[in-house]
């Protein structure tokens, strides 16, 4: 997760704005109303209030091995498409990752299940190209950036690295021939620009008051564009590739798309991201200069795809549920070592402790099910239908769910950034990881003059202050149950990936030792609630 800024709409379904804190996450030092003694602790950089009303229970923690979780990553990121290098849901790189998480699953012992479900999901179907071209003859007999113009120069872009495809972007066709307008947008937020670009392609820089990819697509809908260009200008530019600004990938919400097309998602309206230094060439050439535009965009975006969701399960004496779940899913374009590489390798070695935990313990008093899911990054897919699809059972049984997104420290963390985020929706499950994290972190205490752990207690409604974000995996199962009543979850983030959404999420950064923050701490909890059903 980085240290700045995302859009704020829901719909990009980003691990957003967790640097501006929104007030969602409130220092530890909310506890005090809830116990009646204060034991104060420093380590690193920071100060925890941990609160008891009782004596602390001595959790026993699972041990986790960082090379395994490296292992389990390193395998996960082979899986990615040969030349994109991502596991895109619907695509075949996501089935075969999830058919080594599931072959994963059995080989632990665990009762394998493969969940699927046709989703709405947008393919991409094939290479695009971009290109800019300044003509060369000004003779009316040569056709001007055709082959016949050998005065012609041509700017080919680079995929992944100079733009990439947004979030059900539809197709493109666009020919130098066709020497088709480019309408500079501005920031967006000038109504009047937008109209005027109706039947041509729109040029934005940033976003202004736009607030996302919803919004421009939108309203791209609604003027008639044919196409979208997004620069990247403002975020993270300088920190990951010399001066420039890496184009990321965002998401885009179907339901907003087919309101604004009368009821359908429009097929031919591409759209995609550029870097700030691609940009400002193409300005350069296209918007201040004669040249011409060539965009070729191969992606289908009305047709449903099958996504996985694979699950491992030791049946307990009980109905009752614990449920650890990441996503296996990756942007298209980029390997995804961090969003959320990280957080399925820290799933698959989960299980893998547990799995000896079962074997000295015995069969647990609630059923432990780890699981992983696909289609997060288009729209919470895997997770919605999953929750869905057993909602009557969640609703009654469902002791916890932990969510493990980007619960991943950079390797450069003392630069970058070291916080490990924890927070949970109900005060007795907060209560518990508070008192783990301090015995993790006083049977740890290298690890605690490496990184600083923030907890939080996120108890409110939607809506408020205090309300748990609706980001990642865990939304379904908090806010999607029977007759109103709030699923209980814990969720960890980590900090510092810079490359987050880019082609340059790979291997080079990770850091396996930081997800053992996460792992262990709520490895011991789910531990200790599989044991104690009292709990």
């Amino acid at each position: 997760m980085s240290d700045e800024p995302y859009e704020a709409e829901l719909v990009d379904f980003e691990v957003a704005d967790l640097s501006r804190e929104k007030d969602l996450f409130k220092p530890l030092f909310d506890r005090i109303l809830l116990g009646t003694f204060v034991v104060l602790f420093l380590t690193s950089a920071t100060l925890y209030y941990v609160l008891s009303d009782s004596e602390m229970i001595n959790y026993s923690q699972p041990d986790f091995d960082q090379e395994s979780a490296r292992t389990y990553a390193e395998d996960l990121i082979a899986l990615g498409h040969p030349d994109w290098k991502g596991r895109m849901s619907g695509s075949a790189e996501e089935l075969a990752t999830a058919e080594y998480i599931i072959q994963h699953f059995e080989d632990l012992g665990y009762q394998p299940q493969l969940n699927t479900y046709q989703v709405p999901m947008h393919s991409i179907d094939g290479e695009p190209s971009l290109s800019v071209c300044t003509p060369g003859s000004t003779s009316g007999l040569i056709v001007p950036c055709s082959p016949a113009d050998f005065g012609a120069n041509i700017q080919t872009f680079n995929h992944r690295m100079d733009y990439v495809i947004q979030g059900f972007s539809g197709r493109e066709d666009i020919g130098f021939g066709d020497n088709v307008d480019v309408i500079h947008l501005g920031n967006g937020s000038d109504d009047s620009l937008w109209a005027a670009a109706s039947g041509s392609v729109g040029y934005i820089v940033g976003g202004g008051s736009i607030g996302g990819n919803t919004q421009i697509m939108t309203k791209a809908i609604e003027n008639g564009l044919t196409s979208v260009i997004r620069v990247n200008k403002d975020y993270n530019c300088g920190k990951i590739e010399g001066n420039d600004c890496v184009p990321i990938f965002k998401g885009t919400s179907i339901d907003a798309m087919k309101e604004a097309n009368g009821g359908t998602i429009p097929n031919d309206i591409a759209f995609i991201a550029m870097s700030k230094d691609a940009g400002e060439i193409f300005e350069e050439i296209v918007i201040n200069g004669s040249g011409r535009l060539e965009m070729m965009i191969d992606v289908t975006n009305d047709n449903d795809l099958t996504i996985r969701v694979p699950c491992g399960i030791m049946y307990g004496t009980t109905e009752e549920l614990l449920i650890v779940g990441g996503h296996h899913d990756t942007v298209y374009h980029g390997p995804g070592a961090v969003d959320d590489t990280s957080g399925t390798a820290s799933v698959l070695e989960m299980a893998r402790m547990f799995s000896e935990i079962f074997a000295e313990k015995g069969i647990p008093d609630r059923t432990v099910k780890f699981c992983t899911w696909g289609g997060e990054e288009e729209g919470l897919w895997g997770s919605t239908y999953y929750v869905n699809d057993n909602k009557e059972d969640l609703t009654k049984n469902l002791r916890l769910y932990v969510n493990l997104d980007m619960n991943h420290v950079d390797i450069d963390y003392s630069e970058r950034g070291n916080t490990v985020r924890l927070f949970a929706n109900h005060p007795e499950d907060y209560q518990h990881i508070s008192d783990i994290t301090v015995q993790y972190l006083d049977d740890n205490p290298d690890i605690a003059s490496k990184y600083e752990i923030l907890l939080y207690l996120l108890d409110g409604d939607q809506g408020s202050d205090k309300e748990m974000p609706c980001n990642s995996d865990h939304c379904p199962f908090v806010y999607q149950l029977d007759d109103g009543k709030r699923g209980r979850a814990a969720v960890c983030y980590g900090s510092g990936s810079w490359e987050y959404h880019t082609y340059l999420d790979d291997i080079d950064r990770f850091n396996e030792e930081s997800l053992g923050i996460s792992v262990t701490i709520y490895g011991a909890y789910i531990q200790y609630l599989a044991y104690n059903i009292e709990s």
